[in-house]
Formats: C-alpha cells, structure tokens, sequence
C-alpha cells in the first residue's frame, strides 16, 4: 500500500495503526495550505478546541482514545490534534453516549459502521468498474 493509499484508508478506518498515522502526518506536512482546508485527516483541531466544537470535556476526547475509537495525532510539542473526520465519529459516540449507550459499546458501533460504510464504497467502485 502506498503513502496516499494509507492515509486514505486511515481516513476510512476510525483506530489507526502507527504506520497509517505516521503516514497521514507525512502527507499533511507535505501538503499545500489549500489542499489542508479540504484534508478530512488534516490535524486542525487542539484538544481544547475539539473539545469545544463538540461540546465535551477534554476528558471525553481522552476517553475515546483509550478505548480506540480515535488515535489523535500529536504536534512536535506532543499535544494531541484532531481532524474533521476523527471530530465526526467524536460527535457520533457522544450522540450515542446521550441516548444511554455504554461509551465501549458506543466505539464498538461507530467502527462497524464504519466498516460496512467502507465495504459497501468498495462494492460499488467494483460495480463500476465491471
């Protein structure tokens, strides 16, 4: 798999592995500033602003960390970064958090999700190709 072959799986794929993590940080340092406004992936958000945006604690954002569902990338500092798209399944475990789902279930959900999302796009590219 190539470097933007990973980061676009990683994009795809809520707990990322070091090396697509690694890779998703080599793209966005080599990106444009305009490509970096449209980069789901893009490391724009501080835990403070994330936080903020979604309307949780930092502890929240931690959390979701330690059970997988979301893998921050870290700043040179070591501060913890957020994309678009990690804010996205963020505000999903939050929304099934609010309705009474235990947040380990809550993960478990938001990442099959995910995956059938990601299966059913792979059908459909191989639909069209045939």
């Amino acid at each position: 798999m190539d470097q933007q072959d990973q980061v676009s799986h990683s994009r795809r794929t809520p707990h990322r592995r070091a090396n697509d993590t690694a890779a998703a940080t080599a793209a966005a340092a080599s990106s444009s500033p305009g490509q970096r406004l449209d980069d789901e992936d893009y490391p724009a958000y501080s835990m403070g602003r994330a936080a903020e945006i979604l309307g949780v604690s930092p502890a929240f954002l931690r959390s979701l960390g330690a059970a997988k569902l979301i893998e921050p990338l870290r700043s040179e500092g070591g501060h913890r970064r957020f994309s678009r798209y990690q804010l996205r399944l963020a505000a999903r475990a939050r929304e099934l958090a609010d309705a009474g789902t235990a947040l380990e279930a809550a993960c478990r959900i938001i990442i099959l999700e995910d995956q059938l999302a990601e299966a059913l796009r792979i059908n459909e590219e191989l639909r069209q190709r045939d």
